[in-house]
């Protein structure tokens, strides 16, 4: 399948759409909640049972999109986003055998093995296509992109539970839920493969968009970013940023309720629900607007941001959270819009220090520390819980010491953030004009460091 190259006339504007059609669908991920109580009440799962299938998609995720980067540059968009159609449906549909059988482990299997599969190489495969095609705003495009990701479970929520109340919340309505969610997302996803293009290499007719050239600026090969502390630097900055997000996102609605149960004003789980949602907008709007002002700013200040800023927004929420029911919403609401920009930030990042050489590739390489964070994030915020618990502590005081984790995790990550600097020259590919002294040149520093 040789990747779509635009005719003549074609508007790039043309290629978000067709990003947003596989990331909104992929991003049913993060309403996986939806499907835990019921699941857990037909199959007398323990909760812990009920989660591993969403973490086994997010560990899926980073690992296929780490050893499947290089085939998306290779092979092309619509490859990669048939790929990740297939793998994303099949995981459902293997769901919904497990759920009508009662098989907990084709499940797991389905939605956690195949379908994360989906979830990485879907995630990626816009990533290097949007970039090559908005040379000059290339925060904005992946924003635009991975905000689908970030509020794909706008969608997926409300539609899931309509489901489940209508199908009803035994094994055999999971089933069909499942069904529909694997048939109508192959048919959206598939409006993206159709309409995805590749920018013309060359200079093309009148009218005829071209991508900027290949030897401008620094061009690294996934392979040779791998052995640069720019890259690790960039994993470390990514990891904190992730589990410093994820450790709110995933355990919003106790969290909130934990807080404030103590006080003459209570949550309900109607309140806490929608405080979820609010969370679920932020982090969508924050891949879009901070993607897009990182474009202004700079990525190296936009992280400064999100790190320093992140920090202080934890320091308020452990010190004045349990105080003020605005203060605390604010606090995370700031937090996790830096969490979804720091995902849609990363990409352009990726650009500025190793080029659009091999940017794909290195992005699914880098998406490792999505995986850490996701299995990192949630076991700190969930650990401390509990042994506070069983200490006799109850309320705001369940916390404090993860925030405190989680500040001294973002400023490890501030650091990392300033130690980014240009990739050296010996890690780049060959330009097409290099004379061969220069070549032989950079060789030579090659072996020698």
């Amino acid at each position: 399948m040789s990747p779509p190259v635009a005719p003549p006339g074609w508007s790039r504007w043309l290629v978000p759409p067709a990003a947003l059609a596989v990331h909104l669908s992929i991003g049913q991920a993060y309403a996986w909640s939806v499907f835990k109580p019921p699941l857990e009440s037909a199959l007398g799962l323990s909760g812990t049972q009920s989660a591993l299938p969403f973490q086994l998609g997010i560990v899926m995720l980073g690992l296929s999109a780490a050893f499947g980067g290089t085939l998306v540059e290779r092979r092309g968009p619509r490859w990669a986003m048939t790929v990740a159609l297939i793998c994303f449906s099949s995981g459902f549909l293997l769901s919904a055998l497990g759920a009508a059988t009662e098989q907990y482990w084709l499940i797991v299997l389905g939605y956690g093995f195949v379908g994360g599969i989906g979830l990485g190489i879907g995630y990626i495969s816009p990533v290097s296509t949007l970039i090559k095609w908005f040379p000059d705003r290339p925060g904005m495009a992946t924003g635009i992109a991975i905000m689908g990701f970030g509020g794909g479970a706008l969608i997926a929520s409300p539609w899931s539970a309509q489901m489940l109340e209508s199908f009803g919340g035994d094994h055999a309505g999971i089933a069909l839920a499942f069904l529909v969610h694997g048939l109508t997302y192959a048919v959206f996803m598939l409006l993206g493969v159709l309409l995805v293009r590749v920018p013309r290499t060359a200079r093309a007719a009148a009218g005829a968009p071209a991508a900027a050239p290949t030897g401008t600026g620094p061009q690294v090969s996934a392979r040779a970013a791998l052995r640069t502390p720019q890259f690790w630097l960039l994993w470390l900055v990514l990891c904190m940023n992730v589990t410093a997000g994820i450790g709110i996102l995933e355990k919003a609605a106790p969290m909130i309720t934990d807080f404030f149960a103590d006080t003459s004003t209570p949550v309900s789980v109607t309140a806490a629900a929608g405080f979820v949602a609010l969370l679920s907008a932020a982090n969508m709007a924050g891949r879009i607007g901070w993607s897009s002002t990182s474009d202004l700013i700079g990525r190296k200040n936009i992280y400064r941001l999100y790190l320093g800023a992140g920090a202080l927004m934890y320091a308020l929420i452990a010190m004045f959270g349990d105080s003020s029911k605005p203060l605390f919403v604010l606090c995370a609401l700031v937090i996790l819009s830096f969490y979804g920009g720091g995902f849609a930030t990363v990409p352009a990042y990726l650009k500025d220090l190793f080029g659009t050489h091999q940017v794909g590739a290195i992005h699914g390489r880098l998406l490792t520390a999505w995986s850490t964070a996701g299995v990192l994030g949630p076991l700190i915020v969930n650990w401390v819980a509990d042994r506070q618990e069983e200490a006799g502590r109850h309320g705001s005081s369940l916390y404090g010491l993860s925030f405190m984790i989680m500040i001294g995790l973002l400023v490890v990550g501030f650091v990392a953030n300033e130690l980014v600097r240009p990739v050296h020259p010996r890690h780049h590919v060959p330009r097409p004009d290099e004379t061969k002294e220069a070549a032989d040149e950079r060789r030579e520093q090659r072996e020698s460091a």
